[in-house]
């Protein structure tokens, strides 16, 4: 497996933007130069230089150190919403898959109805409900992207579930639930598996763009997307104030998607 990713350029591209935001974010104190919050109306609009790599923005804030702040912030949101939305949408699916009839019936259903909506026009009907706020866009984002592993799992459940060590543990008595869960599941949650690699890059994004609409992350939070929506106003004088945290946001979404995609090709049992 290692061999395969060390072959795939693609791959260690992936490798490489994610271990550089990881580092980012888990020594920002040590990377960033200022305080991210830190006013200073005297420098405000500084174009990048030595003291101020990126720059700085309309109220004199140290963009680069922000940014790396701001990567935390990212992380985070991209992390939580995976880590709530997957599990969630995993074991739903499992349990359509495995159960079938009117249970398969009834979570297949409401599934579709989640999924008939534009994702992001769901979370931002949810967001806006809820407020303004990281937390409520963080579960706004979550209740929204807990269908798509539903479906997958759902898929892989109904290739496994009457292979043949699966016919043996039910000749044998086990137990349905064990079965399900320690003989069916760990089997089919690959595709799901890679699919959260790649939406981790696409929540970060979607989190992004709440924020810049002023459904997210508040002033003075150093959130990418909010670090965009103040630059709107001095876009034409100081280019750099919405330039970096736009590469920000590309890098990472970039990196997550090679990530991904690298890892398809080397799990996918049709590329071995």
């Amino acid at each position: 497996m290692l061999k395969r990713i060390g072959s795939s350029p693609l791959t260690m591209l992936g490798i490489f933007l994610v271990g550089m935001l990881l580092i980012m974010a888990l020594f920002a104190p040590i990377i960033a130069p200022q305080d991210p919050l830190e006013i200073n109306i005297s420098q405000k609009l500084l174009s990048p230089s030595v003291d101020h790599w990126f720059g700085t923005d309309e109220v004199g804030r140290d963009i680069f150190s922000r940014i790396v702040y701001g990567s935390r912030i990212s992380l985070k949101i991209g992390l939580l919403v995976v880590l709530i939305a997957f599990p969630v949408g995993t074991v739903l699916g499992a349990i359509a898959g495995f159960v079938g009839g009117i249970v398969d019936q009834i979570i297949m259903r409401t599934t579709d109805i989640f999924i008939s909506f534009p994702g992001i026009i769901l979370a931002m009907s949810i967001a806006a409900a809820l407020g303004p706020s990281i937390e409520n866009v963080l579960l706004a984002l979550a209740i929204t992207w807990w269908p798509w592993y539903t479906r997958i799992v759902r898929s892989s459940v109904l290739q496994i579930k009457n292979a043949e060590f699966v016919e043996s543990a039910r000749a044998v008595g086990i137990n349905p639930v064990k079965i399900l869960f320690r003989e069916v599941l760990p089997n089919a949650i690959a595709p799901a598996s890679i699919q959260a690699s790649l939406d981790l890059g696409f929540v970060i994004l979607s989190a992004a763009g709440l924020s810049f609409i002023g459904l997210g992350a508040q002033p003075p939070s150093p959130e990418w997307g909010a670090m965009l929506a103040s630059s709107r106003e001095v876009l034409r004088d100081a280019w750099w104030a919405a330039t970096f945290p736009g590469l920000a946001i590309l890098w990472t979404v970039l990196g997550f998607n090679l990530l991904g995609d690298g890892l398809r090709d080397i799990l996918d049992p049709k590329n071995r």
